[in-house]
Formats: structure tokens, sequence, C-alpha cells
């Protein structure tokens, strides 16, 4: 059954539960719980975590990084927290910017939601849990005056919780928990749903999520899913991003490869799409066009989290056919590459 392997994520699991992965393919030692909710973690935790093209207007206009029109007072240091996290794929950057936003932003859930994120990544679990109850609060504070984002953010903050408990007390009894909080998830995205359909940030949250369904359930449509991105998502790089991921998993290699080089027209510097470029370069059989790609996004590794980095080597170490799968499998686990 195909996979909607890595980004972004998010979201992980069967909980509808808002995706966003790009880029684990091969992961060797990541588990499919494990490499959605990093990506969607970052996907999700962002309000989807959803990246930012440039707006236009004043300063609050300015610090909406999903609407180009009627736009929600998010926060310029959150922004500029998303930008580095999603359009840069600059993780020192953005945690630089959410330090800042914490102290000047703090009734913002997009920023708790995202150091959640960050403590996901670090395998700070504790630190998720917090911070994933602060999401709720927040946002739960935000209904009265932006409903939306509020139910939206209420949305994301159970499912990190959900995240915690599979993490820490594994599938007997984490799984039954985790399932016990969708209705909670549910009802706060209809909620959502109920005020505006068609709003850029809750299309990308929901894209991602009934993406993430499609294309792991017998009988689903991604098409739906792919079209709501298309359509009403945004900003590009990450709805295309997406929509990269979908056709990639679905093995429309030539879509997603079309997706993904609209992702990067959009947001160039990106070491995760590249790395996602990469791939489908792989499956389709360019070899020297994929071993750039992947040079090309280590060429940004040091802004990246130690294992994202980590395994584009090990994706490269074996399309590069230099040594054996199983030695770039074992210098993989040994966490360095020569």
């Amino acid at each position: 059954m195909a996979r909607l392997h890595q980004l972004p994520g998010f979201f992980t699991f069967a909980y509808r539960i808002m995706a966003l992965k790009t880029m684990t393919c091969f992961e060797p030692r990541f588990s499919f719980f494990r490499s959605v909710f990093q990506r969607t973690g970052a996907c999700l935790a962002g309000a989807t975590t959803v990246a930012l093209l440039g707006l236009t207007g004043s300063p609050v206009a300015a610090a909406d990084p999903f609407r180009l029109e009627d736009p929600h007072s998010i926060g310029e240091q959150t922004e500029a927290a998303f930008y580095a996290f999603f359009k840069e794929g600059n993780y020192v950057e953005a945690e630089r910017h959410l330090a800042a936003a914490e102290q000047t932003e703090a009734d913002e859930p997009m920023v708790q939601a995202m150091l959640a994120s960050l403590a996901y990544l670090d395998g700070d679990f504790e630190e998720l849990a917090a911070r994933a109850e602060q999401t709720q609060t927040v946002a739960s504070n935000l209904i009265a005056s932006d409903p939306l984002r509020g139910h939206l953010y209420s949305a994301v903050g159970t499912f990190l919780e959900g995240a915690y408990l599979l993490k820490t007390e594994g599938g007997v009894r984490g799984v039954p928990a985790a399932l016990s909080m969708l209705q909670q998830v549910f009802d706060h995205l209809e909620q959502a749903e109920r005020i505006s359909r068609t709003d850029p940030e809750l299309s990308v949250v929901k894209g991602y999520m009934d993406l993430l369904l499609a294309v792991n359930l017998p009988f689903a449509n991604p098409q739906q899913a792919i079209e709501r991105l298309e359509n009403y998502g945004y900003p590009v790089y990450l709805t295309q991003r997406g929509v990269a991921l979908a056709y990639r998993d679905l093995k429309q290699y030539d879509k997603a490869l079309a997706a993904v080089d609209k992702a990067l027209e959009a947001a160039p510097n990106n070491p995760e799409l590249l790395a996602l470029q990469a791939q489908i370069y792989a499956r389709l059989d360019q070899r020297e066009k994929s071993l750039a790609s992947y040079e090309t996004a280590l060429t940004y590794q040091e802004q990246l989290p130690a294992q994202i980095a980590l395994q584009i080597q090990y994706e490269r170490c074996k399309i590069a056919d230099v040594v054996s799968n199983e030695e770039c499998s074992i210098q993989f686990e040994a966490g360095s590459f020569e």
C-alpha cells in the first residue's frame, strides 16, 4: 500500500492526522508513525505550518503566510519562523525566530505548535507534551476573536498530544488513546470548515490529512485532496510539495516531478524540496539528475536537524552506488558518512 512518505509533515497516522511529510522514502530505521510525525509534526505543527510567501500591505497583513486577501493577525516573528521553517528549510533560523516570538507573540498558537514539532525532532517528548497542551490552551483562547484558526489549532494541539501518547506509551496503550482523541480533532476541523471551507490555511492542513488517508486506505480517491491543495491552499511551495508527495506515492512520477518543480520555483533553496526532487528523479531512473539534486540539498545540511541531514546522506549514498546498500545502512546507523 502506498505511503505519503515524508513533510511537513505530518501527519501521521490514522488520525486523519494531519499529515505532512516529505522525505524519508527509504528510511531504514524510522517507523511510519515517526516519519509522518516528523514531517507532519512540523507540518501540522505550524498550522500545518505552512509557509510563507510574501504578502503585501500593512505589517499585520504581512504577518499572515497563508492569505493574500483578508489576512489574519499572526505576528511578524511567527511569520519569520514559518518562512525559515517551511520555505527555506532553515531550522536554525526558525528556532531563533521562535524564541523571539515566544516573548512577543505568546498568544499565537502556531508558535507553540512549531515548538512542539521541534521538540519531537529533538526527542524531547516531555517538552512535546507541554507544547501540545499550550497549543490547545492558546488556541482555545483564540476562538473568541478568530474562531477559524482557534478551532484549527485546537485540532493541531490535540493531534500533537496524540503524537506524544503514541511515542511514550507504545502501540498497545498509545494507539487506543490517540484514536480516542480523533473525534475531538474532527469536531474542531468541522467547526473551522463551517466558517470557511476554502480558507487557505485550513485547506493546507485538511489537504495533507486527506492525502494521507487517500494513499493509505483502499478504495480512497486522492484526487479531491490534490484539488483542494491546488485550488484553495497557499503558499505554493507547501501545496505543491503535498501534491508531489501524493503523486510520488501513487507512482505517478512525471506528475510528481512537475509538482516539486513548481514548489522549487517558489522556494529554490529549500533542501528538503531538493531532496524530494532527487527522490523522484531516482524513481524516474534519472540517476545523474538525482545525484545533482542530492548534492545541492546537502550544501544546506548545516541548517537542518541532524537526523534529516543524515537521511539525505543515506539516500544519496544509495543512488551514488559507490558502496553497497548494506554499507550505506551501516554508515546510517553509525550516524555519519565518509
